[in-house]
């Protein structure tokens, strides 16, 4: 295969500049009681690092957060000198949106390196300016034959694992900013709401794993603030700065970024909670989500205020990003034989088929936050996911797939591919209609991987109705393994330019290729 050119390393220095100086303000201790608090006199700080979300070939969305009211400036240039720097102003950051502000870019050079420093200004005197942030993307190819490459997982800060300064915090980031992807798929479970981050746990062998500690972190999120104060965590990680200043990223969201297995119309009967309406919390985790990552459709210039949309990357590939969370029916033993609302809602359907119909990409990749046909349970009778380990005909959620499976087949839609991430383990399905219970599909792949830092769950039972059968699977033999004890699982997408040939591989930290399946473009199922 022929790879496109990288930038090395030593050509991001502005990034590295600029995530240093983000390091010196976000020193981790062992412990805290608080995210880091900055004194107020002299200049804005952006101590929290920079990111870029939702990259097209001439468009991005650059993100940052300042420790007080300012005004967001933000400059691009084709070089680290911004010699020709072009000046975006963005929004006045306050309050309102916990400090956090997103600059839309609009008609960016295609293919192309772009360089980007933020700069916060004083509202008040614009000549007082905080010390810039640097960061780096690619904007995607208009041409086919420069190939594109991604990374996708999922699953961060999960059962109580959090960030490790010991074993230095969450190094799986470092990893993956080495292999400098175009661009990283987060599958869901970006923050986990409902997950108590304590000072210290000590492992079966005796080990003790120390993490670091917030005060919005010490009980399950239920306020905007405790909500917010989640997805601060994360980026008090000094791996998960750095990867955000030069990997740019399309965000999806799943249950815990409000709580375990949550669905709209849920009320609590959790004891931890004085909230118990689960629309209320879901309402609040929105706003936090939509402040802390910057993405197209939840932007205030632009957006529509929903998480699934298209992200177009160039002639060889369009990312559907599905939300199979706000719109679902409640979770159920999963035998209903009607059921339009399903997993994704009617109108989430619809929209899905409309936009495959109308993709000309080479390649469709279907970013699930849920398996297809792993069995993934919600206590001891209902279902969470699609399948509910009935073998036969599609039932419940199962016949809203079955209706879109159909739709891909008959309207001979090609090169789709399904990737997700949520059950804790790195697996590869095949499904096939010569092995299902309903055969009305063209053959297609599922691929999962995760989780990036959270603990490690064995592999879910299959579900038949669609015939998966499972070529590859890596997972721990007992539930909430550690990451001290078991690797994190990321995967690799990349799409040669000369053949359209797609190549999946399965990650373990450490540099293992664990799996690698090489697709043909142009085919409606293989």
């Amino acid at each position: 295969m022929s790879y496109r050119p990288r930038i090395p390393s030593p050509d991001r220095r502005a990034v590295l500049r600029g995530s240093l100086a983000a390091s010196a303000a976000l020193t981790l201790p062992l412990t805290a009681t608080a995210a880091p608090a900055f004194a107020l006199s002299g200049r804005p700080r952006a101590a929290w690092g920079v990111q870029v979300g939702d990259v097209t070939a001439s468009s991005a969305l650059v993100w940052v957060r300042s420790d007080r009211p300012a005004r967001m400036i933000v400059e691009t240039s084709a070089t680290e000198s911004f010699r020709r720097a072009r000046t975006w102003h963005g929004p006045l950051v306050g309050s309102g949106t916990d400090f956090t502000g997103t600059t839309p870019l609009y008609g960016l050079p295609a293919g192309e390196q772009v360089h980007y420093r933020v700069t916060l200004a004083d509202p008040d005197d614009p000549r007082r300016t905080g010390e810039p942030v640097y960061g780096t993307f690619r904007t995607a190819p208009a041409r086919r034959r420069d190939g594109v490459r991604f990374l996708w997982s999922g699953d961060i800060a999960g059962q109580g694992w959090g960030i490790n300064p010991d074993i230095g915090g969450y190094r799986v980031y470092d990893e993956m900013r080495r292999l400098d992807p175009d661009f990283f798929l987060c599958s869901g479970d970006n923050i986990y709401a409902d997950g108590v981050i304590e000072p210290s746990v000590t492992l079966p062998d005796g080990r003790v794993w120390h993490n670091v500690t917030t005060e919005e972190k010490a009980k399950v999120a239920e306020t905007l603030a405790e909500y917010r104060g989640n997805f601060r965590y994360n980026l008090l990680d000094d791996n998960l700065r750095k990867f955000n200043a030069q990997v740019p990223s399309i965000i999806q969201w799943d249950d815990h970024e409000v709580r375990n297995n949550w669905y709209p119309g849920q009320i609590l009967d959790d004891v931890r909670y004085t909230e118990k309406n689960v629309d209320v919390l879901a309402a609040r985790s929105m706003r936090a989500f939509r402040e802390y990552f910057p993405v197209s459709t939840l932007h205030e210039s632009s957006g529509d205020g929903r998480v699934h949309r298209v992200v177009r990357h160039g002639p060889l590939l369009d990312v559907f990003v599905l939300d199979m969370r706000s719109f679902r029916n409640a979770n159920s033993p999963g035998r209903q034989p009607d059921d339009t609302t399903g997993i994704l809602g009617a109108e989430q359907l619809d929209w899905l088929k409309r936009e495959l119909s109308r993709s000309r990409a080479v390649w469709k990749v279907i970013a699930a936050d849920m398996p297809l046909g792993l069995v993934v349970t919600d206590g001891a009778t209902d279902f969470e996911a699609v399948a509910q380990g009935d073998p036969g005909a599609p039932l419940g959620r199962e016949l809203q797939i079955a209706e879109l499976l159909r739709f891909i087949k008959h309207r001979r839609i090609t090169g789709t591919l399904w990737l997700t991430a949520d059950v804790h383990y790195t697996s590869a399905q095949h499904y096939a209609p010569e092995r299902a219970a309903f055969k009305d599909f063209a053959p297609f792949w599922e691929f999962v991987s995760g989780p990036l830092a959270a603990g490690g769950f064995p592999a879910n039972a299959l579900d038949s109705t669609f015939g998966p059968d499972q070529v590859f699977v890596r997972a721990p033999d007992r539930a909430n393994v550690s990451p001290m004890e078991s690797p994190q699982f990321f995967g690799e997408v990349d799409i040669d330019g000369d053949s359209g040939e797609l190549t999946v591989r399965l990650r373990a930290q450490g540099g293992s290729v664990l799996f690698s399946k090489v697709l043909q473009p142009g085919r409606v199922g293989q």
